[in-house]
């Protein structure tokens, strides 16, 4: 005689086990037709699953989160059955849902292509529209493993026999079709919807392992109805004509090639990018305090046992051996551990703290070939990393000040807001638990304190501590998780940093670990996305290009880079004898914000025509005028605000 508890607190008792299907019945007719599955004490179910206890149960409608993952989920199966129905003999292997979509990996002798997918998809809107009901069926492991098997599914069979002897051996039939498949589903294939798309092939192994046979992967994306569908093919489509990798070549800003796997080569606009960026970033961290710092790249493993790191990361780290010296050298892939040493060289006294420490850090990690992504994935980038020395009682105020500093920085690079996350202790961690919960405590009570606002992210904690995540959005609504605060009783105490307190005794600072951009590489990335290449002019590589018209105006174009570059703009010459049209479409396709054109007349009369980037039309302007007003708007926010006195 279960008793179901519903989300408002409302109660239902019913005389014997129930199904889903038959509670949202007796809620009544509506709730019947809208529910797709149900949620039991916290775990997502078949609508027809039979409950016989007492439970809390919660509906999941086409409105709610957990939907979209089923609609993924079933469409992957529609995708299988749909394949196999148009090209009898191939073999299905595994078909998750994933971020955004779904995939299915099939063995076939002959890989498919795009132009599968019209016949595909077809296929599957007639599948959609069978509005087949899926049906859960338990078998016999050894009857289950015989059936694929003479099927000529030898990957199913391997999966099953491969399972753990006490996993329930669960098959999912939608008609004719069947699965092996844990679920839960839909209640039928008419509940997919007709919000997908297939998008592309691409090969895998089986089981990711390189030794076994290779398989196509076809990718598919899947909403709840055509709008979201449309939105989220868009946002590729801008994705796409954003792409860093694309514009990063139209500008030349960077380039990467397979002597440097997952490191940069940065050409003088790029490389001119970035000293703007991170001069920018210089200056806000000496007006916060910090004492900028430099320390090793390379550094003994010792040190990296004693933080704790060779542990946790060794598998990250690139290792050098010298072998007349009998020792291992680890390159640096963070630098806490160096400013630690830094901290406990000399007796530092409570009237230094807080002590913050800052390093543009050369840093060096291992990531796999197959996760590197142009500038935003790399083995080899520079953080804009701090930490600061503190007591208990100066968390909140520094936590405070970083916020603040964020959040201008932020502001200051065209990104008006920003999302925090609180990510608490992970299963593999150094330090007690007594010291998680300080931790814990005490950035929890910072944040109070402070008015930072934030959503629990379980479990993502570094090893060493808690630690606030925020995250950025950009124009197209992509999220971004940039800069962090940790707080760190653990490394500390590891390493014995420790200062001299009021009573003349030792103690332990706390460390926190602070960033905003996470990684000058990542960060340039996303905001060459962010702008589509289309700079504001402080940070435009190339600021201001003064192309001629005809030959005899070259000299003055010339004097008018030299007036520019005494303002202390970016300028460029172009006096080519090339029309002027395709001039200005050259340097608009490699987005210099402003060309500054000039001929006969404007060379006599000592002006310019003004062009800015996407416009259409000119402005003429005398050339003092011009550098005076160009000059004001290359200026840095930061450097504004000191000039002007607003803050």
């Amino acid at each position: 005689m279960p008793v179901i508890t519903l989300p408002d607190g409302s109660l239902r008792t019913f005389d014997k086990a129930v199904t889903g299907t038959a509670i949202a019945q007796d809620i009544g007719p509506g709730l019947a037709r809208a529910a797709l599955a149900i949620v039991v004490d916290g775990k997502l179910c078949d609508l027809s699953a039979t409950i016989t206890h007492d439970a809390t149960l919660r509906f999941v409608t086409r409105k709610d989160e957990e939907a979209l993952e089923l609609i993924r989920h079933d469409a992957a199966h529609v995708l299988a059955e749909a394949v196999q129905e148009l090209w009898p003999g191939t073999q299905v292997t595994i078909g998750p849902s994933i971020k955004d979509g779904f995939y299915y990996d099939f063995a076939r002798d002959k890989p498919f292509t795009p132009e599968d997918f019209a016949a595909i998809e077809q296929k599957m809107h007639e599948i959609v529209k069978r509005a087949t009901p899926f049906k859960r069926e338990v078998w016999n492991r050894e009857e289950a493993i015989k059936f694929f098997e003479a099927r000529g599914e030898k990957f199913k069979a391997e999966l099953i026999r491969d399972l753990p002897e006490t996993e329930e051996i669960s098959i999912y039939r939608q008609g004719e079709w069947l699965d092996l498949c844990r679920g839960p589903h839909l209640p039928s294939t008419a509940d997919v919807g007709n919000a997908f798309k297939l998008m592309r092939v691409a090969g895998a192994y089986w089981r990711g392992d390189h030794h076994n046979p290779m398989l196509t992967r076809i990718y598919g994306t899947a909403w709840r109805d055509k709008k979201e569908l449309e939105i989220h093919l868009h946002r590729l489509e801008e994705a796409e004509r954003r792409d860093h990798r694309r514009i990063g070549k139209e500008m030349d800003l960077f380039h990467i090639q397979e002597e440097a796997v997952g490191q940069i080569f940065w050409h003088p606009k790029g490389w001119r990018l970035y000293n703007t960026l991170q001069n920018y970033m210089r200056r806000a961290q000496e007006r916060n305090g910090y004492q900028e710092v430099r320390t090793p790249q390379l550094v003994d493993r010792t040190l990296w046992e004693a933080s704790g790191h060779w542990d946790k990361y060794r598998e990250n780290m690139f290792v050098a051996s010298i072998e007349d010296e009998n020792t291992t050298l680890a390159l640096k892939p963070m630098n806490c551990p160096c400013h630690v040493q830094i901290f406990r060289n000399g007796l530092r006294s409570y009237r230094e703290l807080p002590l913050r420490m800052a390093e543009f850090g050369a840093c060096h990690r291992y990531e796999p070939s197959g996760s590197l992504h142009g500038i935003m994935r790399v083995r080899g980038f520079t953080q804009d990393d701090a930490h600061i020395f503190c007591t208990d009682d100066q968390i909140a105020d520094e936590t405070a000040r970083f916020v603040s500093m964020l959040a201008e920085v932020y502001k200051d690079l065209g990104f008006e807001s920003f999302r925090v996350k609180f990510s608490d202790r992970p299963e593999t961690r150094a330090g007690s638990d007594e010291v998680w919960d300080k931790a814990e405590g005490a950035l929890k009570k910072a944040c109070d304190m402070v008015g930072v606002d934030y959503e629990l992210n379980p479990g993502e904690g570094a090893f060493y501590g808690p630690k606030l995540e925020f995250v950025l959005t950009d124009a197209i609504g992509r999220d971004w998780q940039c800069g962090t605060l940790q707080v760190d009783y653990v490394l500390p105490e590891r390493l014995d940093a420790s200062y001299i307190g009021e009573d003349s005794a030792r103690h332990r600072p706390v460390m926190l670990h602070r960033a905003i951009l996470g990684s000058f590489e990542r960060f340039l990335g996303i905001l060459i996305e962010q702008f589509a290449g289309k700079f504001p002019l402080w940070l435009a590589p190339v600021q201001v290009v003064v192309a001629s018209i005809v030959t005899d105006a070259a000299d003055y174009a010339q004097e008018v880079a030299t007036a520019l570059r005494k303002a202390g703009l970016a300028v460029e010459t172009d006096t080519r004898n090339e029309k002027i049209n395709a001039k200005i479409r050259e340097h608009s396709l490699a987005h210099v914000p402003v060309i500054l054109v000039v001929g006969r007349r404007e060379a006599e009369e000592k002006t310019v025509a003004m062009r800015r980037l996407g416009g259409k039309d000119q402005e003429m302007l005398g050339l003092s005028e011009a550098v005076a007003a160009l000059s004001e708007e290359a200026t840095p926010p930061d450097l504004l605000r000191d000039k002007t006195g607003i803050i």
